[in-house]
């Protein structure tokens, strides 16, 4: 299990395939179109906070997100299957692509969920879900955005050193290639209620200044 909390390099990751996988294309729950860009004055982002059946749900619900969708990304492995990603061998992390509109949700608020529902603190895992496909993620498309989520950041490390929290080992970085994970994670707790949802904060709030 060791193993799997060690980053792979391109030269060990798994070769992947050409071929994307084949998915259903409409949401389970609001039926947008999974594949679909965002349309003008739309944005997305990629987050990655350990399993990702709990965070879609999360993220799917708030007013002001257009879609969502999970994957795979941050890795090198193209195409990866869930199998593949489980190994450790691709490098990848579970996240969801958040389209947003950021006239009714902004991207602070959006983070702002992202803090405190899970424990960015934990490195290569989330709880009890080790590996490197576990660990907390937020992959930026151009630079405001990565301003706001290391403005974001800085704000939470405060909150977190105030009640002797550690320190946060949230990547961010510019956002590669996205890959749709199989249909059957698509929405996963939304056809499955009963179903494993791994999010569990650190109980401190964020406080944006």
């Amino acid at each position: 299990m060791s193993d799997k909390q060690q980053m792979v390099t391109e030269e060990t990751a798994l070769k992947g395939r050409f071929t994307p996988l084949e998915i259903e294309d409409s949401h389970f729950v609001n039926h947008s179109r999974l594949t679909a860009e965002p349309e003008k004055g739309q944005q997305k982002i990629l987050i990655g906070m350990g399993c990702f059946w709990g965070a879609e749900r999360l993220f799917w619900q708030l007013p002001g997100v257009i879609s969502t969708s999970v994957g795979y990304s941050g890795g090198y492995t193209p195409n990866p299957t869930y199998e593949e990603v489980c190994t450790g061998q691709t490098g990848h992390a579970e996240v969801v692509r958040v389209i947003y509109q950021p006239q009714q949700i902004s991207l602070e608020t959006l983070l702002g969920y992202f803090w405190e529902n899970h424990d960015p603190t934990q490195g290569m895992r989330q709880g009890n879900d080790l590996g490197t496909q576990y660990r907390s993620v937020i992959y930026v498309y151009h630079d405001k955005q990565r301003l706001i989520a290391e403005h974001s950041r800085q704000t939470y490390q405060k909150s977190l050193n105030s009640e002797g929290k550690g320190q946060i080992t949230t990547e961010i970085l510019s956002a590669g290639p996205y890959y749709f994970a199989e249909s059957y994670h698509q929405q996963y707790l939304a056809k499955n209620p009963d179903g494993y949802c791994g999010l569990a904060g650190t109980g401190v709030c964020f406080m944006p200044l």
